[in-house]
């Protein structure tokens, strides 16, 4: 049985990651050509280094400790996904809050854990202020079909800051 809760800024460390599988096999991606998009062979797999997940641990404590929200789901004691919220509403009319992960262990992806996680991130969201939330997705064929499941489509504003740092990433928007 799944349980979900928010994270508080001390339990985030390397060994809550110690069962979360972030192995992803990829083989199609959408890619940005002309005013379009469109499904290329882009084959790689996903995976993170030591150093990936000391990244991603400073990220989420920064986000708990700048009043966003950090939501898990458990397997017993075993994280096996996650998403993050910031704080501070951006965009021309202060409309959006940034979703800035989720991510759920390969061996449970597709038991609707990422759909029970995006709810809780969009309900966050809506009680914050925002009327959208804002998400650089992975450009995986798998990943996009979710977002799209969703409800996102393509974001009417684009953050410079998350195309810079991942220009293959499709920018969504989601209403909460």
């Amino acid at each position: 049985m799944i349980h979900y809760r928010a994270l508080s800024e001390q339990e985030l460390c390397r060994e809550l990651f110690q069962d979360f599988i972030r192995h992803q096999t990829v083989t199609k991606c959408w890619r940005k050509e002309n005013s379009g998009w469109v499904i290329k062979d882009a084959p790689f797999i996903d995976d993170w280094t030591e150093s990936d997940y000391d990244f991603l641990i400073s990220c989420l404590k920064n986000t708990v400790s700048s009043g966003g929200f950090v939501y898990a789901a458990f397997s017993g004691r075993s994280l096996k996904g996650f998403a993050s919220v910031e704080a501070g509403l951006f965009g021309s009319r202060h409309q959006y809050l940034d979703l800035t992960s989720l991510h759920v262990s390969e061996d449970l992806r597709g038991s609707g854990i990422g759909t029970a996680l995006f709810c809780a991130a969009k309900e966050w969201a809506r009680k914050h202020g925002a009327e959208k939330l804002y998400i650089s997705a992975h450009s995986a064929v798998e990943t996009q079909a979710f977002y799209q499941r969703m409800g996102c489509v393509d974001a009417k504003e684009i953050q410079k800051e998350h195309t810079d740092a991942e220009p293959f990433d499709r920018q969504l928007e989601c209403r909460v």
